[in-house]
């Protein structure tokens, strides 16, 4: 199943936000966009998994430390068991106007640069060994 990747129109939402409901909405449509790029064989997650969430904007963006968490809690049971087999996580964001080399990028990702709006690229990954230091 790994690597598994999704992608989810933006803008996210911050971990940070005081508006609850719209945060437990974010997370069942990042959960819904998950569910709808798995395929019938798939299964959940039992290794140690890493995670990379780059946000393409237009405008405003929110810190990139603040969109991990609801998007990491919203794939448990459908990615992992638990959040807590997360052990890298990458968070970033880039503008959705600039250039960029492309080599190797994959249909999902090209899709939504398609669409031409926000989006949420999310790719999970078995994580490295964690022997190495960097």
């Amino acid at each position: 199943m790994l690597p598994f990747e999704f992608t989810i129109k933006g803008p996210p939402v911050s971990a940070q936000t005081r508006n609850r409901r719209r945060l437990q909405s974010w997370k069942s449509e990042v959960t819904s966009a998950a569910q709808r790029q798995l395929t019938a064989n798939s299964s959940i997650v039992i290794d140690d998994v890493s995670v990379t969430i780059t946000y393409y904007y237009d405008g405003e963006s929110p810190d990139v430390d603040n969109i991990i968490k609801p998007i990491q809690d919203a794939l448990i049971g459908v990615i992992y068991n638990d959040d807590n087999q997360v052990v890298e996580t990458k968070s970033r964001k880039r503008s959705i106007n600039a250039s960029y080399i492309i080599r190797g990028v994959s249909s999902v990702l090209l899709a939504a640069f398609a669409d031409g709006n926000d989006f949420l690229h999310i790719k999970i990954c078995l994580a490295e060994a964690s022997e190495v230091l960097d």
